[in-house]
């Protein structure tokens, strides 16, 4: 089994998820948000997030980690600061020996909801479905649950072609 944490990066607020994989099943671990108070000065929110996202990787311990790729936002500003916070995230997880993974917002929707427009409620609701959950997560921790089920279907596909290699090449001799 393959715990994934998957993280949707801001520098306000930085959706995490925890799902476990096994088989093609999908579990539930957790999931929230870390809210970064706007008092603070952009290193110390960098600071925040690399310790938030250590102590999640210190407390489950996961075996995977995901996060989604940076997109053109409203402004240069607001990119440059997505950046930073994925950075920081990112570091979190070298730092605990993690392989990091990137996906693209389209990606993420596409593996989810099967569309790569897909909206956040969209999102959302097969969030839900997907996990049997009682509710829909809130917004952030939805889509860092996307992100880790992005990641699970990923290298199951992967896993899944690199037998189907296997198989025919092991058939043709």
């Amino acid at each position: 089994m393959a715990l994934i944490l998957g993280i949707d990066p801001g520098s306000r607020k930085t959706g995490y998820g925890l799902i476990s994989s096994l088989n093609n099943k999908l579990g539930y671990i957790s999931s929230g948000t870390i809210r970064i108070p706007d008092t603070l000065a952009l290193p110390e929110r960098l600071k925040l997030i690399f310790q938030s996202v250590t102590e999640l990787i210190e407390k489950h311990q996961p075996q995977e980690f995901a996060i989604e790729q940076i997109f053109m936002s409203r402004s240069a500003a607001s990119a440059l600061k997505l950046g930073q916070a994925r950075g920081a995230a990112i570091v979190a997880a070298v730092q605990q020996g993690l392989p990091v993974e990137e996906y693209e917002a389209r990606k993420i929707k596409q593996a989810v909801v099967g569309t790569g427009a897909a909206d956040k409620i969209q999102i959302q609701h097969m969030v839900r479905s997907l996990l049997k959950l009682p509710a829909a997560p809130p917004e952030d921790a939805s889509d860092a649950l996307a992100v880790a089920i992005c990641h699970a279907h990923t290298q199951a596909n992967l896993i899944r072609m690199a037998g189907s290699r296997y198989s025919r090449g092991r058939l043709a001799h």
